[in-house]
């Protein structure tokens, strides 16, 4: 299947957003309102497991949560106190049934539900010692590598066999598990994909974003720690800690595009970043202009910061239809042409005749911002000047965030006066890395000790990327990814 909008692949994209609960009567209902809430973090798949403490219940199904769980006989028949949900967006190729999320599998112990946000650096190595040992794949995700080796650990309780095949795995992950008396989550040891704890009367809730506790009424407790294991269960909420520790390094991207405005990550309000990433943007890239109009709709919260920041009045210049579907297979040239018109329309009452400020989260292969800057001149601005609330993005991301092979990545090929003359603007400039961290909350950035990934922008790994630098395994995930 193809997006209706052949521009959308301009920006990065999440890959999935989780969800879990415990000791809830309509556990099920309260998670497809959190996969709702969740919905922007993946629009290909969504899927939700329950149990009564016998037997487990499950749907899942390709397109959105509304497509999947807006009939109240799906929620009916998944009963019972506990459930875990998972919002996917597919890396590459076509979603097929056998990879939405959560996995379920039956061990000796029971059944386990796992859901799953992030990416293994060594799945594919793993997966194929796992092979070799007579394991059976009936995925190509990278999160049934997780369940193969829960399968195959020697250690006896549920906690233990997790810590034992997540010792062997490496890479950025979020996970919520599910069995049959109780929900797990883990966070991976740098803390790179988001998890965070709610509370609901007795019931425990375990998801990606403070937006989901929110559209439940729950109250959020804490985020969970890099490297911690969290049991929910008839006890209450345990902690294990069996990790060696590692220096926090949260995703930046979450600040500036990934999560929703109005959840809070790492106890930082988004939005509030968001903000003040604009007015970073302006002190940093200022040019005389007479509007500051946003690329709608990350770019709303940083062009109202840089708006503010700049003495500049704020717009809404481009108008966003929200009812755009993903449905058309193989759209004609025409409509590829037209792509970018079907998701965004000039406001030409605020452009024409003004010179104007494009602000926008981030640049990726530059289609998009190709194309509209060139319905913004079209509208009759006299100069077009754009900002990026990000810096650069030189690198691909190997930790959850489907982005483009470098090569393909428009700041790897070109400067930034090569990108503007690309695009067509009269301007272009991006944040700083030093601004953005001071955007975050961090006066300094301390290159050697850094606080955030970053790697999209720097280059910086913090975890090996086994896979991509074995020519073996790059072949075979290659293979993988296009049935995923």
């Amino acid at each position: 299947m193809m997006s209706t909008i052949p521009f959308d692949d301009d920006h990065p994209h999440e890959e999935c957003g989780v969800y879990g609960i415990f000791g809830h009567n309509d556990a099920a209902a309260h998670t497809a309102l959190g996969l709702h809430a969740l919905q922007h973090r993946g629009q290909e798949a969504a899927g939700i497991v329950s149990c009564d403490g016998d037997h487990f219940h499950n749907h899942r199904g390709l397109g959105h949560v509304a497509d999947n769980f807006g009939s109240e006989t799906v929620i009916r028949e998944l009963t019972g106190h506990m459930a875990v949900g998972h919002v996917r967006y597919s890396t590459a190729g076509g979603t097929v049934l056998r990879n939405v999320q959560p996995l379920f599998a039956d061990f000796e112990f029971g059944g386990l539900a796992i859901a799953h946000n992030g990416n293994l650096t060594n799945a594919v190595t793993l997966r194929r010692q796992l092979v070799r040992r007579g394991c059976l794949f009936q995925s190509t995700s990278d999160t049934e590598v997780i369940i193969h080796l829960i399968a195959i650990s020697l250690y006896s309780t549920v906690e233990d066999r997790v810590i034992d095949a997540l010792r062997q795995v490496e890479g950025a992950y979020s996970l919520v598990a599910l069995t049959k008396d109780s929900v797990i989550g883990v966070r991976d040891s740098m803390g790179i994909r988001p998890l965070v704890i709610g509370r609901l009367d007795n019931a425990h809730i375990l998801t990606s974003e403070t937006c989901a506790l929110d559209i439940i009424g729950a109250e959020f407790v804490r985020d969970v720690e890099p490297g911690e294991i969290v049991v929910l269960d008839a006890q209450g909420l345990r902690s294990i800690k069996p990790f060696a520790k590692a220096p926090r390094r949260f995703c930046i991207f979450e600040y500036i595009y990934f999560a929703r405005p109005d959840s809070l990550m790492e106890g930082i309000s988004v939005y509030d970043v968001r903000k003040r990433i604009g007015a970073e943007l302006a002190r940093e890239s200022a040019v005389d202009a007479d509007v500051v109009i946003p690329v709608p709709d990350s770019g709303v919260p940083a062009a109202l910061g840089y708006a503010a920041e700049a003495g500049i009045p704020f717009e809404l210049g481009i108008i966003r239809n929200h009812y755009v579907g993903r449905t058309f297979i193989e759209p004609s040239d025409h409509i590829r042409h037209l792509g970018v018109k079907l998701k965004h329309n000039a406001n030409t009452a605020q452009i024409a005749g003004r010179r104007v400020i494009l602000v926008d989260d981030s640049i990726v292969r530059g289609t998009t911002s190709t194309k509209i800057v060139e319905m913004v001149r079209q509208a009759g601005a006299r100069e077009v000047h754009m900002r990026i609330s990000s810096p650069p993005t030189t690198h691909s991301c190997f930790y959850g965030i489907d982005t483009p092979e470098r090569e393909k990545l428009l700041a790897a090929r070109y400067d930034v006066q090569g990108m503007a003359d690309l695009i067509g603007v009269d301007s272009l400039a991006f944040i700083s890395i030093d601004g953005l961290y001071r955007a975050v909350g961090e006066e300094r950035r301390d290159a050697r000790r850094p606080q955030f990934c970053d790697a999209c922008f720097t280059g910086d790994y913090p975890i090996p990327l086994t896979d991509h630098n074995d020519g073996q395994a790059k072949r075979e995930l290659s293979v993988l990814t296009e049935g995923k």
